[in-house]
């Protein structure tokens, strides 16, 4: 049978008890599926599901073939051999190279095995011992060798997670390139643009359910502009509808009340007999009954039909930030570098004899290897670290929104968050500043650090560029990394809107594309 994983009638509920999934239907066959929807929808959880990690309390999980999921582990008592599963096999090499194997341990010895798992890492870019505990490996590293694990095992079903998170160019090419050219199954929850064109479906989980869209991510971004734009008119039908149902029952409760006072005015005057006004009065409130229980059962219909299309107009519709003006001039020199040198050891330079100069709102892209010396410039930059030559001049205020967002304090509320960096702002300036980002009321008054990967971002860019007026260069260091889609365009969007110097370091190619940068700064090794 050709490989695949079939889900079937699946549910599943978040720790609070609310559901995560109802009844869900669907299947991955022999092709390449990107997964993909909000931070909290779910997609971790299903690739679980699907793997056999966790069990459903109900519905059935059928997989045809062998699969393998890429995994990250981040125990530090794990090593890379950990990764492939083969421990024990390799315990039976070492007893034969001790000399104290028994017989059946010579029968089951698979000599190949060191150098077919040494290929793979090799492959995937990563050149280190098999017992190398992975907690001394960079984020990056533990990335290749989980990518170099799944690649040995050459499983009929592939399983990722974010396979491109903490990766240099290099690396995303490499996952790229290794999906690309896969022929089983493989379903692939990423956030990554680049990568997503190379699937051959979509499969989008949101709160109503999920959907399945043929072809890549640039088929999937037009098939839901096309959704948008038909929620939209659906919602404002719904609208016209419930507009009309309304007005039919004024008209129609305005003749009752016409009706009744004609026929308590015949009554007075007596012009008919009191058996007929009774016979009268008994059927046009029998009738005006039923009309009331048809209007309402209308009126009720509209109301669902006005809810249903409204929350898929919220579900579909993009996140969007309203971002203040810096009015920097366009000849203001923002940031200067001269012959700048940076070292953690005296021998070992990381940065050599770099000069930058950042004007107006210009853009500039930071990229180069992992190890290149990116976060040591925003160091640098920022003030953190001293060069060991050269000079560093900021002429403008600024601000720095890194990967992990460290400006979101945990245990305090986004709005005391915002204070505590806008120390001159009120109370109502910070609601005001936070509603811009799309924290209105009481969200502004939620825990910052219990926020989701996109709305941690919001929160973020909120504490950064939420001031009056806003700081006039923000420096992003892997700001894409750990983002959903829906984060993703927001972050776009706002750096759309803000007239500043951006100053990125990131090795999201559609991400740079769109922030359309003046100039990009490759780093790469120094020479001796």
């Amino acid at each position: 049978m050709p490989a695949s994983i079939s889900l079937s009638r699946l549910s599943w509920s978040k720790p609070d008890g609310s559901p995560l999934f109802t009844d869900l239907d669907l299947t991955f066959g022999t092709e390449r599926t990107g997964v993909v929807g909000r931070n909290g929808a779910g997609k971790s959880t299903l690739l679980r599901l699907a793997a056999g990690l966790i069990a459903p309390p109900s519905g059935q999980v059928t997989v045809s073939g062998t699969l393998a999921m890429m995994r990250q582990i981040h125990d530090p008592d794990v090593a890379i051999a950990d990764l492939f599963d083969v421990r024990p096999a390799l315990a039976v090499l070492d007893r034969a190279e001790n000399g104290v194997a028994t017989a059946e341990d010579i029968a089951e010895a698979d000599w190949t095995l060191p150098d077919r798992m040494a290929a793979a890492l090799t492959r995937c870019g990563l050149d280190a011992d098999l017992m190398t505990p992975l907690a001394s490996l960079s984020g990056g590293q533990q990335t290749r060798a989980a990518l170099a694990a799944v690649v040995f095992a050459q499983p009929d079903i592939l399983l990722m997670d974010e396979p491109t998170n903490n990766l240099d160019r290099a690396g995303r090419c490499l996952v790229i390139d290794l999906l690309g050219s896969w022929k089983g199954a493989a379903v692939v929850v990423s956030h990554d643009r680049e990568l997503l064109e190379k699937m051959d479906a979509i499969v989008e989980l949101t709160s109503l359910g999920a959907s399945r869209y043929g072809g890549n991510y640039s088929a999937y971004r037009a098939l839901k502009e096309n959704e948008l734009a038909a929620a939209e008119s659906a919602l404002a039908h719904a609208e016209k509808v419930r507009d009309d149902t309304a007005l039919r029952a004024r008209e129609a409760a305005e003749r009752k009340a016409r009706k009744d006072a004609a026929g308590r005015k015949s009554r007075v005057g007596g012009s008919q007999p009191k058996m007929f006004h009774d016979f009268e009065k008994n059927r046009a409130e029998a009738s005006a009954s039923a009309g009331i229980r048809l209007r309402n059962v209308r009126r009720a219909e509209a109301e669902d039909a006005l809810t249903a299309a409204r929350q898929k107009v919220e579900v579909l519709t993009p996140i969007n930030m309203d971002v203040a003006s810096t009015a920097m001039p366009a000849d203001k020199t923002v940031l200067t570098l001269r012959d700048v040198s940076a070292s953690y050891m005296p021998d070992k330079p990381v940065i050599g004899k770099l000069s930058l100069t950042i004007t107006g709102p210009q853009r500039i892209v930071v990229s180069g290897p992992n190890g290149s010396g990116k976060t040591t410039l925003v160091k640098l930059i920022t003030g953190q670290m001293p060069p060991t030559s050269g000079e560093v001049r900021m002429h403008v205020g600024w601000a720095l929104l890194d990967q992990h967002l460290d400006v979101i304090e945990h245990g305090q509320s986004l709005r005391d968050t915002f204070l505590a960096r806008h120390s001159g702002a009120t109370t109502q300036d910070a609601h005001a500043a936070l509603a811009r980002f799309g924290f209105r009321a009481d969200d502004a008054l939620r825990d910052a650090g219990e926020f989701s990967g996109g709305e941690r971002l919001r929160a973020g860019l909120a504490c950064v560029l939420g001031g009056t007026p806003p700081p006039q260069l923000l420096i992003l260091d892997e700001p894409t990394n750990h983002l959903d889609l829906a984060g993703l365009e927001a972050l776009e969007a706002a750096l759309a809107a803000y007239d500043g110097a951006v100053l990125a370091i990131s090795h999201d190619a559609a991400f740079i594309h769109r922030l359309a940068p003046n100039r990009t700064v490759v780093l790469g090794p120094i020479s001796p």
